[in-house]
This record gives structure tokens, C-alpha cells and sequence, in this order.
């Protein structure tokens, strides 16, 4: 329930990140939104009033991507819990699969401060407070490898595929990380 509304039938909703990160893939899950200016207004139109550049960085920690829309434009759009491809024709499957994996290298350059790995198990280190952002960019990008991930503040535990599969994955990574 958005804030406005929730105000309005007399139901207290916080106005935090979380509660707008909610509002904002609700948005773009049930309208074309076409610009950040555009879901600006939405969003102050039931009481989230927000910067370009928090809505920027808000678009990019929920994985949203811009694709080619059906009638040509670009519209936002957010992938599906658990996936890395959003509800589009396949065609768009790739460029947001592409865009997870762009998030992924972004993420791991920014914020990969090591790595190390133990059997099917890998332990990436980072700043405080950035490891869920680098364990859901790995998340989003389905990597074959990795069956999933568990953050706390400053590290990330990554479970592989394959029973000696950390080293591999741990490479795979800093590679990521040294791409720009």
C-alpha cells in the first residue's frame, strides 16, 4: 500500500527506502514508465518525494533496466523475483540477462575488496555494508555456477555448483572485478 493511500484510509506506512523500492517495481510491473521523470511524478503523487539521483541509484540496487517496450520506446522494467529476465518477449530476455551480467561487473569492481574459496564454497569481501548489493548482482545474473548466496555487512558466501567449484567461481569474479 503506498503511503498517500495508506494515510488517506488511516493505516500508518513508512515512508523508507524499503517501502519506496516496493512502490517502484509495483509501478513498473503494472505501467510502461518511459523516463526516471515520469516515475518521479508517480511516486509524488503518493507521497514519495525523491531526488533524480536517489531514484537513480533506487532503479539500479532493484535491477531495473530500460528495454525496448512493445510499441518501440524504451520503458523501465524489473526482473522477476529469482530471475535475471523480466516478463517481455525474448528478444528482451538477453538485453536484460545482459544488464544483470553488466550490474554483476559494476558491482565487482566496486566494491570486490578479496576473494577466497574452500571446495564448493567462496568468501568475497567487501566494504561494509556493500555485501548484498554485490550478492544480488551475482544472484541476478543466474550464473551457472553459483547455486546461490548469503550476505552479511562486509561478506558475501557464495555455494557452488560443483563440489571443487570455488576456484573457479573465486577467479571468475576477480576477473569481473579487473574489467574496467
Amino acid at each position: 500500500m503506498t503511503t498517500a493511500r495508506a494515510r488517506a484510509e488511516g493505516i500508518a506506512a513508512p515512508a523508507t527506502k524499503a517501502a519506496r523500492h516496493a512502490r517502484i517495481v509495483e509501478l513498473l510491473s503494472k505501467s510502461s514508465v518511459r523516463s526516471q521523470s515520469e516515475l518521479a511524478n508517480l511516486l509524488a503523487a503518493e507521497g514519495f518525494t525523491v531526488t533524480q539521483a536517489t531514484l537513480s541509484r533506487d532503479l539500479d540496487e532493484i535491477g531495473a533496466v530500460r528495454l525496448r517496450g512493445a510499441a518501440g520506446g524504451f520503458v523501465y522494467v524489473v526482473p522477476r523475483d529469482g530471475e535475471d529476465t523480466v516478463s517481455r518477449p525474448h528478444s528482451d530476455r538477453f538485453e536484460a540477462a545482459s544488464a544483470a551480467h553488466a550490474r554483476l561487473i559494476r558491482m565487482a569492481t566496486d566494491l570486490l575488496v578479496s576473494v577466497q574459496a574452500s571446495g564448493n564454497l567462496v568468501v568475497a569481501r567487501t566494504p561494509p555494508g556493500g555485501a548484498h548489493l554485490l550478492a544480488g548482482a551475482i544472484d541476478h545474473a543466474d550464473l551457472a555456477s553459483i547455486i546461490g548466496t548469503v550476505a552479511g555487512d562486509d561478506t558475501v558466501l557464495c555455494v557452488c555448483r560443483d563440489v571443487d567449484g570455488g576456484a573457479e567461481v573465486a577467479r571468475q569474479l576477480l576477473s569481473l572485478a579487473d574489467r574496467r
